[in-house]
């Protein structure tokens, strides 16, 4: 049963939904313009606010899914190690969907759905981070960097987290993010990392 829900978590995962919104909505292939990331921050860029947030959304919501699969298993197999395993699979699935020639995204939006059904108040503190590096900075991959480090902090610090698999998990999502995010690390030290507009120009500032 385990394995079968796993490979479920996957196919979840694998739910390309920026470059199917993309092709739909647009006709276009996502990972074609941009920054040629299938994800949502490239779709909000190329595609809108509209279509970014449900590219957002539904990311955020199939990590989510994916992780409370767990309690389609009987009571007594559902562990923490069960439901990192699943969630696992749904961020493996968004960097190499199936369905789409296993060219995915970072995998930001569907590991934050993963994190909110594991821990929903470590991932709230995150975002917390992320908001505030992006107010301070305007850089969507150091608010997603920052974010990402801080939760084994908060889990560690904060919550005093008892389960020592979920802090393991918790700085392997850190590396993971960092491994992702290397090539803007590159731009980043060569200062020519991209900046998102946070408000629109008044007419009198035009």
């Amino acid at each position: 049963m385990i394995i079968a829900l796993l490979l479920i978590a996957y196919f979840l995962g694998s739910l390309a939904w920026s470059v199917w919104i993309g092709r739909w909505m647009f006709g276009i292939d996502l990972r074609e313009h941009g920054s040629g990331n299938a994800g949502a921050t490239n779709a909000f860029r190329v595609l809108g606010k509209q279509a970014g947030t449900l590219v957002l959304v539904l990311d955020v919501l199939k990590g989510f899914a994916a992780v409370k699969l767990i309690h389609l298993l009987p009571a007594d197999q559902q562990s923490v190690i069960a439901m990192l395993g699943l969630g696992f699979l749904a961020v493996f699935g968004h960097l190499f969907p199936i369905y789409v020639g296993f060219r995915g995204g970072k995998g930001i939006a569907t590991l934050l759905g993963v994190v909110i059904a594991l821990h929903s108040g470590a991932a709230l503190l995150a975002m917390g981070v992320f908001v505030a590096f992006l107010l301070a900075t305007r850089i969507v991959s150091v608010s997603s960097m920052a974010a990402a480090l801080s939760l084994p902090l908060w889990l560690i610090y904060r919550f005093k987290e008892p389960s020592e698999v979920l802090i393991i998990f918790s700085f392997a999502i850190a590396l993971l993010v960092l491994i992702t995010h290397r090539k803007n690390i590159v731009r980043l030290l060569r200062g020519e990392e991209n900046k998102v507009k946070l408000k629109r120009k008044s007419a009198e500032d035009r």
